[in-house]
């Protein structure tokens, strides 16, 4: 697939098929995005990749998790709840939108619940991946990681699979943290999923829209 094309192909997936992912397609799909841009080169990611066994003890304990301790929704590292507009809106729009195709009504919090909750099941995708950052380092290298999912998810869809960037993986951190071991020394970030996509389920027909240029961009010079 040509790059742009995959720019245009690449969205969030948030139904999968069991299909199985090969280990070395997974490899194949990190060494591509291990040529992601750093700040001096230092490359700062780091990434646990579950699948099988491992990916379902993850899934159940978090979850489990969850249900005995729902207040404890909070990530390691400082992060912003509320946002000021035009960001607020942005994210309202989108959940009208995804709910509304799910069929879960506003207001129904055992519905709302039971959707976020399929975070920690990977959207059913048989292959999770879990992003930390030696916690020494500053926010450019978040910028560094943020880079390299985004090659990695380019990359996968280049190969014909898709992804779901998931902040919520910072959530419920100390269970994952205690199932991948890993270390005290590091940050869990993020995650993605990773798999093929669904397209019978009506939530992946769902495609976020974008902001035009001139909402964003000022130009200097020309």
């Amino acid at each position: 697939m040509h790059l742009i094309d995959a720019l245009h192909a690449r969205k969030s997936v948030r139904a999968f098929r069991p299909d199985p992912v090969p280990r070395a397609l997974v490899e194949e799909l990190l060494v591509l995005a291990s040529r992601a841009p750093s700040g001096t080169n230092i490359q700062p990611w780091k990434v646990h990749v579950v699948a099988g066994a491992v990916r379902r003890r993850l899934e159940e304990e978090v979850l489990a998790h969850r249900e005995t301790n729902p207040e404890d929704v909070r990530a390691e590292f400082p992060r912003m709840n509320k946002r000021k507009e035009p960001y607020q809106g942005r994210m309202r729009k989108l959940g009208k939108e995804m709910y509304g195709l799910i069929g879960i009504p506003k207001g129904d919090q055992a519905a709302n619940w039971a959707q976020w909750g399929r975070n920690y099941k990977f959207f059913d995708a048989p292959v999770g991946l879990i992003f930390t950052v030696d916690k020494e380092l500053d926010r450019m290298s978040y910028v560094d990681v943020g880079m390299f999912m985004q090659t990695f998810m380019l990359a996968a869809k280049a190969k014909g699979l898709d992804t779901c960037a998931q902040g919520a993986w910072n959530n419920y951190w100390t269970v994952t943290r205690r199932i991948l071991n890993v270390p005290e020394d590091e940050y869990i970030i993020a995650g993605i999923s990773l798999g093929y996509a669904d397209d019978s389920h009506p939530v992946n027909t769902l495609v976020a829209e974008r902001e035009p240029v001139e909402s964003f961009a000022t130009f200097h010079g020309f």
